[in-house]
């Protein structure tokens, strides 16, 4: 049984502040540990439940946060940037299951760090319509290549999130949402528990499911006008509102793709203080 975990940072136990996870910081060393410890509470859980080989993707901004010298050592780690498939590296390697983890919830949402690929600027995205988190998306990617979703971790709005777009998955809640840049944290110890129970029942979801291609609709909804026409110069891509940027795409890969390109033309056209 092989299974991929996606490992992303803002839900990961204790974090609750853009400090915690802008690499280079005190605050970033510190809950690099606890990021660090979560994927190893993960790990133990899957290989309690019968996995035979797991490999874990840093999804994490510079993809550079897991600290390998303490990784559990029956795991295998996909590190640093410019992946072909980013935070879903791996899914197409005929993986039997994935797991989520240290997700968040999306921009436009309430939930400890929420936003969609950028910290900020982006203000919703939506998938056929549907207002969609990262962590929707990355499912709707899975689902494509016959993957099941097997857990998520993260703060209780991303588990519920989660409830919505992969109703079969477990969840592990590391932390309640007070605000975006507060939660009511566990402490590792209880965290690290909750995820390896929750991470050896999930073994039992996995299993390949028949792969579900399909066309699919991105939009892209921005702070700043500027923002949704530079990404509009992009060929497929269409301003369909002075905020807004929409595209189709013949699969979720190649929606995802797309999506990608659309995020870093952004991102690059963001000025200073006005963004």
């Amino acid at each position: 049984m092989r299974i991929l975990i996606s490992a992303d940072m803002e839900g990961a136990t204790g974090v609750t502040w853009p400090a915690d996870v802008a690499p280079g910081t005190e605050q970033w060393q510190r809950f690099r540990r606890m990021f660090t410890g979560d994927v190893n509470a993960c790990v133990a859980g899957l290989f309690d439940g019968g996995a035979s080989d797991v490999l874990v993707n840093e999804a994490h901004d510079s993809q550079r946060n897991l600290l390998l010298e303490d990784l559990d050592e029956r795991a295998r780690m996909l590190t640093g940037r410019h992946k072909p498939l980013s935070m879903m590296q791996g899914i197409d390697t005929g993986v039997d299951g994935v797991v989520f983890l240290g997700y968040h919830t999306a921009a436009g949402s309430d939930g400890v760090l929420a936003h969609t690929y950028l910290g900020n600027s982006v203000t919703g995205v939506w998938l056929d319509g549907v207002h969609a988190s990262e962590g929707r998306l990355n499912a709707a990617m899975a689902a494509e290549h016959g993957v099941p979703l097997l857990l998520v971790t993260g703060d209780d709005l991303t588990c519920a999130d989660a409830g919505d777009y992969a109703p079969d998955a477990r969840q592990a809640a590391v932390k309640e949402c007070v605000s975006r840049y507060s939660a009511i944290c566990l402490p590792p110890s209880r965290t690290a528990a909750l995820i390896r129970a929750e991470a050896t029942v999930a073994t039992a979801l996995a299993g390949r499911r028949e792969p579900r291609p399909a066309p699919h609709r991105i939009e892209v909804e921005f702070d700043a006008t500027h923002l949704a026409a530079a990404a509009a110069v992009i060929p497929t891509v269409h301003q369909v509102s002075p905020l807004r940027v929409g595209f189709d795409a013949e699969s979720m890969t190649e929606a995802m793709k797309a999506f990608k390109i659309v995020t870093a033309i952004a991102s690059g056209a963001v000025e200073s203080v006005y963004g």
